[in-house]
């Protein structure tokens, strides 16, 4: 059981510093607040990465919880008893408690955890250990029939992090999901606009009819200038626009950053300066702290101007795609290209969903190498085959 700290008990040393709650002391030295407590007899101490007080508040409410819970399910294992449920309540309190993961991703891991046990209804009250490898290839085999792979592979994730935590907390000794296998993932395959077909999109989208027709118009041309994700658009301020360096700073959700929670740079390119100083011209009053796009989300308007031009429909992150397409073909390198998207692998990622085109551009680019120039009178050597077989 968790044991409470009295705040009136004395800390080992002056850098630390009680508070008006109990179970909640301050690092002195760097303002953060940690979590003081005792779990079955153990004292914990626990940093809460924060220095504002109302947040390490709810963040110590939410490791009591966690802690409680996991000093339940162990005393059960211990005395082998518990239920693929139990060790499920374990895993929750840790999706919960996870402050690395957004909102979104909790939610989406909670529905395949409604999805598991929508598939396998008798799971829940099973017994961890009586739960074998031939009844997880054989839920795998049911589940796997109708869900994506990418469903698939999550759901299976989930399994088996249930299954770590009842191996432990000692209530069994193995892990059953480890052999059911992830299915293979296959790239979405892109189908992007050519050049004459984008300018007719965007010219329908800014011709809607529409209160936010032009606004969805710009949108399109910022996400597709500059290969912003979507969440970076929608944060992306007037003092965040360096026109005289020709960059733009990928601010990201104000709490998370960009998906990779850092702030990035990217350039911008001579359609992304022309559409930035034609906005900032149209609202020149605007301050330094005031948003760039004045929509942050138009796919029902994308649907119907791309029904209307005849081409496929296309999201707000395949504009992103359509930036690093372009990117490319005209002759930047991959690395480069993945540095401005923000990716941190070095150009994995990007060469494994863009490598085909950079080798196309390679074939396009070795038609133009020639050892001859015009005026040698030597021509290429197709040219003198050519000539060589139609005089005989």
């Amino acid at each position: 059981d968790t044991g409470c700290v009295k705040k009136s008990q004395s800390q080992p040393t002056s850098d630390w510093q009680s508070t008006s709650y109990a179970n909640l002391v301050r690092y002195v030295p760097s303002g953060v607040y940690f979590a003081r407590l005792r779990v079955q007899g153990k004292l914990i101490r626990k940093a809460l990465r924060t220095v504002k007080i109302t947040v390490a508040k709810m963040r110590l409410d939410d490791l009591q919880r966690e802690l409680r819970l996991a000093a339940e399910i162990q005393q059960g294992a211990a005395s082998g008893e518990m239920t693929f449920r139990d060790a499920l309540n374990s895993y929750e309190a840790r999706l919960e408690g996870d402050r690395s993961l957004k909102p979104r991703t909790k939610d989406y891991y909670e529905q395949r955890v409604v999805a598991l046990l929508k598939s396998w209804p008798e799971l829940a009250k099973r017994d961890v250990r009586k739960v074998t490898k031939a009844d997880c290839l054989n839920w795998s085999a049911r589940f796997g029939r109708d869900a994506s792979s990418a469903a698939f592979n999550n759901t299976v994730s989930v399994l088996r992090q249930v299954f770590d935590i009842s191996v432990e907390s000692g209530a069994r000794y193995d892990n059953p999901a480890r052999f059911v296998k992830r299915a293979s993932v296959r790239p979405k395959k892109l189908h992007l606009p050519e050049v004459p077909q984008f300018e007719q999109f965007v010219a329908n989208l800014k011709e809607g009819g529409g209160r936010h027709s032009r606004d969805c118009a710009d949108l399109v041309r910022f996400l597709a200038f500059g290969g912003f994700r979507k969440n970076e658009a929608a944060n992306v301020t007037w003092s965040d626009c360096d026109f005289a360096k020709s960059k733009i700073r990928g601010r990201g959700d104000i709490q998370t950053g960009t998906k990779n929670q850092e702030v990035r740079e990217v350039p911008m390119i001579a359609e992304m300066k022309e559409l930035l100083e034609r906005l900032r011209a149209e609202r020149a009053d605007e301050q330094p702290e005031a948003l760039v796009m004045k929509v942050h989300e138009c796919q029902k308007a994308m649907d119907r101007a791309a029904t209307f031009v005849g081409m496929m429909r296309i999201t707000h992150h395949d504009l992103r795609h359509l930036f690093a397409t372009r990117c490319i073909e005209a002759g930047v390198d991959i690395p480069t290209v993945s540095r401005w998207l923000g990716h941190k692998d070095g150009g994995a990622l990007a060469m494994k969903v863009y490598g085909h085109l950079r080798d196309q551009h390679s074939v396009n680019m070795a038609q133009k190498v020639s050892f001859f120039s015009a005026s040698s009178g030597a021509p290429p050597a197709h040219l003198a085959r050519k000539r060589q077989k139609g005089s005989e």
